[in-house]
């Protein structure tokens, strides 16, 4: 089961904490987390994902599709890692996705580089 905290920031950045695990059976509802948020035009996103500690390859299917559709919605939007655990950066890196996103160390740094 997963959590998700989700908190407009300045500059119409929306951050999203999530917490929990990201597999087959819970990767429906976070991607329909995300895409809910970017059908309200939150198309600018930081995606904490500090508090979990497994993703599977359905999970990264999600935030893939996320990041094709705030990328198509005006040219401005992205979508943007924070703190990822060891585990989910070895499951990135493995997928190469850590070459598709911008992964950061921290929340703040996520949020900044969007300036």
């Amino acid at each position: 089961m997963i959590e998700i905290s989700v908190s407009g920031l300045d500059n119409d950045i929306t951050l999203a904490e999530v917490m929990g695990r990201i597999d087959s059976m819970s990767a429906n509802d976070f991607g329909a987390a995300l895409i809910e948020q970017i059908d309200a035009g939150n198309i600018r996103l930081v995606l904490d994902l500090s508090g979990v500690d497994y993703m599977s390859s359905a999970g990264l299917r999600e935030i893939v599709g996320a990041l094709k559709k705030v990328k198509k919605a005006d040219g401005s939007g992205d979508l943007r890692l924070a703190q990822p655990s060891e585990r989910v950066r070895e499951v990135l890196e493995m997928s190469g996705l850590d070459t598709i996103f911008q992964i950061f160390r921290s929340q703040d740094d996520a949020v900044n580089s969007f300036s």
